[in-house]
């Protein structure tokens, strides 16, 4: 598997390039600022097939660049869980004068699994929260966007959140995945499921 992050925009959001080796399509995991960034280095990580934009959420940060970058590799529709569009085409959806709202953004389908990942349901950050598991020769690659970063989680003060969803979803969903999976989060730096078991002092 080919994997890039490259954080971009105010809030250093990581925006994840995923090219598994089985099917060496592209995914393009939060393109939350920075398009042509974001663009630059998906022209320099190699031959790819297919390309699709998969969102873990719809807090601006996450999607202000889905619109421009899928316009450069002709996406019609971005993936997004139904539960965050009203979150998605809201006008208050900004943080000014960093991010304004957006107004040029695709149409969204929902999550499904595929050959190349699974779709796991996280709300709690946001209703819609999504996180995406690749699996590789055997090993689990996790992006949850912001609901578990390395040694924290994600802030539920802001439309929709609610910490005991949240927690739920966390330790349900992801901690009943294998130890070794690796999790690269929404911002900040990547880390493992044992390790957030283990030491995250928000769930422990």
């Amino acid at each position: 598997m080919k994997l890039v992050t490259v954080p971009v925009g105010p809030l250093a959001t990581n925006c994840h390039l995923v090219i598994p080796e089985a099917s060496g399509s592209l995914y393009v995991i939060d393109p939350g600022a920075d398009a042509p960034r974001i663009l630059r280095a998906i022209g320099a990580i190699g031959p790819f097939g297919s390309a699709r934009i998969l969102l873990t959420h719809a807090h601006v940060d996450h999607i202000s660049a889905a619109g421009a970058v899928a316009a450069a590799l002709g996406i019609d529709r971005v993936t997004l869980s139904p539960g965050d569009l009203p979150l998605y085409r809201s006008p208050e959806n900004a943080i000014m004068p960093l991010l304004p709202a957006c107004g040029d953004l695709p149409e969204t389908e929902a999550p499904e699994s595929c050959a190349d990942f699974t779709a796991i349901p996280l709300p709690g950050h946001s209703p819609g929260g999504t996180g995406y598991l690749f699996t590789e020769a055997g090993k689990g690659v996790l992006f949850p966007g912001d609901t578990l970063f390395a040694g924290s989680v994600g802030r539920t003060d802001l439309w929709g959140g609610d910490f005991d969803t949240l927690a739920e979803s966390i330790r349900k969903r992801l901690f009943t995945l294998p130890p070794e999976t690796a999790v690269h989060p929404g911002h900040g730096e990547s880390t493992t499921i044992g390790g957030e078991i283990a030491g995250n002092p928000y769930l422990n």
